[in-house]
């Protein structure tokens, strides 16, 4: 369940790929509907578990207060950072500059804690900064071989998954995952709105848009945090998010076979580089208490 949240994850970014590409889709108009319709889900489905937790929060002010930020500026932040990276480069590229994010929680972590990082620590921030330097100039130091937008959308969004990983800690220490994720989707969407006008469409929409769509809301939102979560309570959360790790391959092997995208030896070499940064930082976590929360793409 762990490894198939990871592929569906990592197909949803090609599909918004295609939408972007093919279809004419602008990027704000994709992420307000599918937090709006994945949050209507993900409540109505916490309604189903846990009816008084759903709505518990919204009684206590400041966890109330949390939730917004979550939702405002961890929810919104996090989606349209990664897709507006996909829309500007590819859906592999931009999930694998998002991987980065862990790096941001371990140094965000080590400053608030004033604890040095561990030896696994520094070696995943070494393979990290080859990683991404591969991947974007290829080996050479004298240009880029993708755009500065795609760069620094990529590693924003990274930026805003270390914070979407962070800031919602202490309430799901209180809450359900499913509670909090599908609030703060349905509170993003809704801020969202005001600024994407998601009543205005531009694109194509065929059969194909409406499937890609569809797979974006339920198999790339909804069923992989199902998954997730569930996968955690069996294998636990550090086991879980390794495997979890999968997600750039998924998202670059199917950008590479549906799309077409040019993969070559040296984004493979930073892609593998940039996943030893997560098998390493996942392993240094052994017995230590890790709330898995980062479920973004």
């Amino acid at each position: 369940m762990a490894i198939s949240s990871a592929v569906l994850w990592g197909v949803s970014g090609t599909c918004a790929q295609f939408l972007f590409e093919q279809k004419g889709f602008d990027p704000a108009w994709l992420v307000c509907w599918r937090m709006l319709i994945a949050g209507l889900i993900l409540v109505g489905f916490s309604l189903t578990r846990k009816t008084k937790d759903t709505f518990t929060i919204w009684k206590d002010p400041m966890d109330a207060m949390k939730l917004l930020l979550f939702g405002i500026l961890g929810m919104v932040a996090v989606q349209f950072t990664y897709f507006y990276s996909i829309s500007l480069s590819n859906a592999a590229t931009a999930t694998i500059l998002q991987y980065i994010g862990p790096l941001l929680v371990v140094a965000f972590y080590a400053i608030k804690n004033r604890k040095w990082p561990i030896m696994a620590e520094y070696a995943s921030l070494t393979l990290a900064l080859i990683g991404i330097f591969l991947l974007v100039t290829h080996g050479s130091f004298d240009q880029l071989v993708i755009s500065e937008g795609a760069l620094f959308w990529g590693l924003l969004s990274a930026l805003a998954l270390a914070f979407y990983t962070i800031q919602p800690v202490g309430l799901l220490r209180k809450y359900s995952p499913a509670s909090i994720t599908g609030w703060g989707m349905l509170v993003g969407g809704l801020a969202f709105a005001l600024v994407s006008k998601p009543w205005e469409f531009q694109g194509t929409w065929d059969f194909e848009a409406g499937v890609a769509f569809t797979y974006i809301v339920i198999l790339g939102s909804v069923v992989p945090f199902y998954f997730f979560l569930k996968s955690v309570t069996i294998i636990g959360a550090t086991t879980a998010s390794l495997l979890c790790s999968v997600e750039p391959l998924a998202a670059a092997g199917v950008a590479v076979f549906w799309l077409g995208v040019y993969f070559g030896p040296m984004d493979w070499l930073g892609t593998i580089f940039i996943l030893i940064t997560i098998v390493l930082l996942t392993l240094s976590t052994k017995g230590k208490e890790v709330k898995a929360t980062s479920l973004t793409s």
